[in-house]
């Protein structure tokens, strides 16, 4: 069985692989029993698609590898706090577990602008861990950012 931190690992290098075509470094994994079912970068640029982001991506392609939309006994693992539309598409797909790495004080919806994934008045809240790889899922995006500035 992989850790949080092997999961974390993995999403990272996905979401290294969406900086590489110039989206915001996010990546995501979805997992069933320990096995990666689906993954994803974030291809909003890519795709020129305001909702594709890493999460979204991953839930759609765990849903099409289960056939179900019911992610039950999954567990989803991203390297960014996932946002409000990506918390509530967690929220509806059921899944156990969600892990993330840097928490996203300006858009999170994990704990730090809200907490939709552990809102009681929902009919589904899975557990939730971060901060697993933090400094080094923080670091993927502030090296985006920096980089950004400089070639600005």
């Amino acid at each position: 069985m992989p850790t949080d931190e092997d999961a974390i690992a993995r999403a990272l290098e996905l979401a290294r692989a969406a900086a590489a075509h110039g989206d915001v470094p996010i990546g995501c994994v979805v997992l069933r029993a320990g096995q990666e079912i689906a993954a994803a970068g974030n291809e909003r640029e890519l795709r020129q698609d305001p909702t594709a982001h890493a999460e979204i991506l991953a839930l759609r392609r765990a849903a099409e590898a289960l056939g179900s939309w019911r992610l039950e006994g999954c567990t989803v693992v991203v390297t960014l706090e996932p946002c409000a539309m990506c918390a509530g598409a967690i929220v509806l797909a059921r899944p156990d577990r969600v892990v993330f790495g840097a928490a996203d004080p300006k858009a999170g919806f994990a704990g730090s602008l809200g907490d939709l994934l552990r809102d009681p008045r929902l009919n589904h809240a899975p557990e939730v861990t971060g901060g697993v790889l933090a400094g080094a899922c923080g670091e993927v995006l502030r090296a985006f950012f920096r980089d950004r500035r400089v070639s600005d």
